[in-house]
């Protein structure tokens, strides 16, 4: 239940812009209104702020951080729900980087997606989707088809997604790298550097490309997290200027709410909506110039940081952890939130002046300047130069592969690869070769130095990190990585992927590539045993618009990689060896596979009833072929499928393809199907778990079926010696297919 408009000693003769509709509560006009908010101080053509000094600028910066927290409250509040106390100690830096034109904020705090909201809103971005009140705000906040609970890059003006803690920093980076000249700050909450690889990512990027500074991380140090205080809450500004420097941080900035307080309050963090007017000038004067020290030495060249002190809940309904979420009895006929509206509330003539500085900022609503709302151009790669393996030959699948990387890298300078620092020990020491691993120290021996294009951070999530990022922000990118430890990376593969589901624009498809799986890890145990890699993609592939691929071959794998990385607004993951495998099929045929999603590799010329082997993978075809071979000598027709493109397989609507960006209708039909896995008993296998086989499973039409996939990892001497200890043998096949039989 909402409370009607009220207008709080205000002129009643005063005309409220029609955009207000649905504001519940004006205020009165601030003390000298007239002479420093009479006019917009970001004029008409004009991007920013000219002088952080200036009085004028400085009152309607403050405008603009009480804007932001009243409609962050209003917008929650009308559904309970949401979470305003975070966002509301950002408001003042927040503003600032608005009124100084840089208009490019990414977040990694999901939760503060009702003030990006709120901004958005403000400068008319989200009239782009129909948005034009404040009342159609509250109604779409957290509705279908409106404004989603965290951060999308499907909201206009919206640069990348936020929900899970520690990934703004990868968008931030990528966007400096694609855009030099541009500024692109991200929010990170102190609740969220507890997340791991946070400053160790920005200094390894920072090692790695030391003149790529245009990136600003603005920490909102509020001492608090979710529902308890920040595990940095106790430190001092000396220790915390001194861990940020510690991390190759040049130039720290740090606003102290406290150095400003005339109120009294107790506690090293301090609401600063509850200083004297003139002291809440005090202090948003002194974030506005700091952010702009901060800012322009970012620009020019110097890692900075710029941390504003304050606490959390700032300016709303309550203060610390208690300020972070809305729950169903926070409604907006309740008295704390009234209060909260009212205390904030402005005079309507105030919301002018606000949305003309942020209208203008930057050059322009968000929805029509930043970098992300308008493709990309990038280079065109031509013909990719396949090597047609012929069939008995014995390649490396991953070295196959390598080499095609290579050619896109020659064909596109903005091409980047990352990897923690294995490509050599996956076979693809071509890519290394030709690309060079990125590093300040040149040296042939091991295929460095500081140009080289191949990004190295020693954790996945900062090499899934920058990857998925320029992808996402327009540039091809490639993620490679041992199958076993790609488990840190997937969560921001996860989060981009979705994004891309969601864009109102083309970008490329994330391409991922994982070696050394299971089978291949024996000698190192379990540790390096990780098949849930493949079930995540698994769980991922009725999004619509995510490929797991399994090429069987280096033939194949070079189809399955050329296709993903022509493809759009995708997520592409391709599982492949790093041992020398026999070529099944010529380059056309694996091209028909990668399309229908499988393959005949093998079938029986004469026999009676018919075994169906569905496989996916590559070095699980060895104790299959040696199942064919004992099954035929028992009288059976065998049949041989090599399952390459599972997300083909699905019927269509089991996907929700035609939800996504650049939707992709292609599905095998039945008639095609049944060809494929008619049989008297199918038998899915896998190296990896089962879960890839499902659309097999689902559609065929063999009333005995089964399968043989991975249990467990174990330390052993070989890969035989692997699958036989999860019962992948040749034998363990045969066996289940004549039992099904009988």
């Amino acid at each position: 239940m909402t409370q009607p408009a009220t207008q709080i000693a205000t002129d009643s003769e005063t005309k409220i812009p029609a955009f207000c509709e649905g504001i519940d509560y004006f205020g009165a006009a601030w003390p000298n209104f007239e002479q420093n908010a009479k006019t917009a101080v970001i004029g008409q053509g004009k991007k920013a702020i000219a002088d952080p000094t200036d009085a004028n600028a400085v009152y309607q910066t403050l405008l603009g951080a009480d804007a932001l927290r009243y409609l962050t409250l209003q917008v929650t509040g009308a559904k309970a729900s949401g979470h305003p106390g975070g966002f509301a100690s950002s408001a003042e830096a927040y503003a600032a980087l608005v009124m100084l034109g840089h208009t490019n904020i990414v977040t990694e705090v999901g939760h503060h997606a009702p003030g990006f909201y709120s901004a958005m809103f403000i400068d008319t971005s989200l009239e782009e989707m129909g948005i034009r009140t404040v009342k159609q705000m509250r109604e779409r906040f957290r509705e279908k088809h409106g404004l989603l609970g965290h951060l999308s890059g499907a909201i206009p003006g919206i640069l990348a997604p936020a929900g899970p803690l520690g990934q703004g920093q990868h968008f931030a980076m990528a966007g400096a790298l694609l855009h030099p000249g541009t500024l692109f700050p991200f929010t990170l909450g102190d609740g969220g550097m507890g997340e791991p690889y946070i400053l160790s990512s920005m200094m390894h990027f920072n090692t790695a490309y030391p003149k790529a500074t245009n990136f600003l991380p603005v920490l909102i140090w509020n001492g608090y997290s979710q529902e308890h205080h920040s595990m940095v809450s106790t430190m001092g500004n000396q220790e915390m200027t001194a861990y940020w420097k510690g991390h190759g941080f040049k130039n720290v900035v740090i606003v102290d709410a406290k150095d400003f307080d005339d109120s009294g309050q107790d506690g090293a963090y301090v609401d600063s909506s509850c200083f004297s007017f003139k002291q809440r000038l005090a202090f948003t004067q002194a974030v506005l110039e700091g952010m702009d020290r901060a800012a322009r030495a970012a620009l020019d060249g110097t890692l900075s940081c710029f941390i504003v002190k304050q606490l959390k809940g700032t300016g709303v309904h309550a203060v610390g952890a208690k300020s972070h979420n809305l729950y169903p009895a926070d409604t907006l006929d309740k008295q704390h939130i009234i209060d909260g509206l009212t205390r904030r509330a402005l005079p309507p003539q105030a919301w002018q002046i606000v949305r003309d500085n942020f209208s203008r900022a930057g050059g322009g609503p968000a929805a029509k300047t930043v970098v992300t709302e308008k493709v990309l151009e990038i280079a065109a790669l031509g013909k990719l130069p396949m090597t047609d393996y012929a069939i008995g030959d014995k390649p490396v699948p991953s070295t196959a592969m390598g080499a095609l990387v290579g050619a896109v890298a020659k064909a596109d300078p903005r091409f980047l690869v990352s990897n923690a620092d294995g490509n050599e020990a996956s076979g693809m020491k071509n890519i290394n070769e030709a690309m060079q691993i990125r590093h300040p120290t040149a040296d042939g021996l091991y295929n460095q130095g500081p140009n080289g294009r191949v990004y190295e951070p020693l954790n996945e999530d900062a090499c899934a990190g920058l990857a998925a990022g320029l992808a996402l922000f327009g540039s091809r990118a490639l993620w490679l990585s041992y199958e076993s430890f790609a488990i840190n990376g997937l969560p921001i593969i996860q989060t981009v992927t979705q994004a891309m589901a969601e864009l109102r624009r083309k970008t490329p498809s994330i391409v991922c590539m994982y070696t050394a799986g299971a089978l291949e890890q024996g000698r190192n145990g379990w540790t390096h045993q990780r098949p849930e890699v493949e079930n995540y993609f698994a769980a991922m592939m009725r999004n619509g618009n995510v490929y797991p691929l399994f090429p069987y071959d280096a033939n194949s794998i070079q189809t399955a990689y050329a296709w993903g990385t022509e493809s759009s607004n995708k997520g592409v993951a391709i599982f492949a060896s790093k041992s020398p495998l026999l070529i099944y099929t010529s380059l056309e045929d694996s091209q028909r596979a990668l399309e229908d999603g499988a393959i005949t590799l093998y079938e029986s010329k004469t026999g009676g009833k018919t075994v169906v082997l569905a496989a996916n993978g590559d070095m699980v075809f060895l104790p299959v072929f040696a199942a064919k071979d004992e099954l035929e000598k028992q009288g059976y027709r065998v049949r041989i499928v090599a399952v390459v493109n599972p997300r083909r397989l699905y019927r269509p609507t089991d996907i929700a393809w035609d939800t996504v960006s650049e939707p992709d209708n292609k599905f095998l039909d039945d008639a095609h199907f049944n060809a494929l896995f008619d049989g008297d008993a199918l038998i899915g296998i896998s190296g990896g778990p089962s879960a890839c086989l499902e659309p097999v499973l689902l559609r065929t039409r063999a009333a005995k079926r089964d399968t043989v996939c991975w249990k467990r990892g174990e330390t052993t001497a070989s890969p035989g010696e692997l699958m036989d200890f999860n019962n992948i043998t040749a034998e363990a096949i045969a066996k289940r297919a004549v039992a099904l039989t009988k």
